[in-house]
């Protein structure tokens, strides 16, 4: 019987207790005016989502990128802008833009983007000389002739090349399966034409691929002093699916354009 008694007088403690911790509803509950039923669906794909069937690496990758662009890339970005300033950043900017250009004719021609070509030619003819090796654009002052943005990656898609999976590289960030080949042969061609310009300067080969991995840690430092970007900071918690989403409607519209 003591037993009993104790027993019950236990569970009325903690029933008072649990009761107390309780929060008091002071106002009615209102239902949801429309269930999410109505908007999220079985089966169907949302807005955002994406064909990402390597997502867990994907976002291992983009966390590294997000480490390494915080304590590597980011503090070398920002001595090159405290040693440079501000005139030579541009005309370091203006230089790789137009070393690049040859990327986009080369596109531009392969898709038969005829008046992006021409206005590419352009571009090259007039920075490449009246710009000074392209230190100055000079043709951003000419009306009609602007830059365009043309890349292999966009013309597999021009030719009906799919994107496939989405894919995060290192350090290099947002891609598809598609647009990493393209990559490729862009860079293949951006290299060869730079061993070429490096040849003409009489070096030996030594001082050839010492120059070349200069100019290329100098083109990705620019690189990233241009990207506004900076990770972890949308104030999402959704950052990597709004920049998967993002990124893709991005190519398509470059694709369709």
């Amino acid at each position: 019987m003591k037993r009993t008694m104790s027993l019950m007088l236990l569970m009325a403690i903690v029933s008072t207790a649990a009761c107390s911790t309780v929060p008091v509803q002071k106002e009615p509950i209102i239902p949801a005016k429309r269930p999410v039923s109505e908007f999220v669906k079985p089966g169907v794909p949302r807005t955002i989502d994406a064909y990402d069937p390597w997502e867990p690496m994907n976002r291992r990758i983009y966390n590294f990128n997000a480490i390494f662009d915080e304590y590597v890339f980011l503090p070398v970005v920002r001595g090159y802008e405290f040693v440079l300033p501000d005139f030579a950043q541009t005309g370091v900017s203006n230089f790789f833009r137009n070393l690049t250009e040859i990327t986009n004719l080369m596109n531009s021609l392969l898709q038969f983007k005829i008046v992006k070509a021409v206005n590419t030619f352009g571009r090259i003819v007039i920075n490449s000389t009246v710009g000074i090796a392209g230190l100055i654009d000079v043709a951003a002052t000419v009306d009609g002739i602007e830059r365009e943005n043309e890349d292999f990656g966009q013309t597999l898609g021009f030719y009906g090349l799919g994107p496939g999976p989405y894919l995060v590289l290192p350090i290099l960030g947002p891609s598809n399966a598609r647009d990493t080949a393209g990559l490729v042969v862009d860079t293949v061609v951006y290299s060869l034409m730079m061993q070429e310009l490096i040849g003409l300067t009489g070096m030996d080969s030594p001082e050839d691929n010492a120059l070349n991995y200069s100019l290329s840690a100098i083109y990705a430092i620019d690189k990233r002093h241009n990207e506004s970007f900076r990770y972890f900071m949308t104030g999402s918690p959704f950052e990597y699916d709004l920049v998967r989403r993002l990124y893709l409607l991005k190519r398509e519209f470059l694709i369709d354009n």
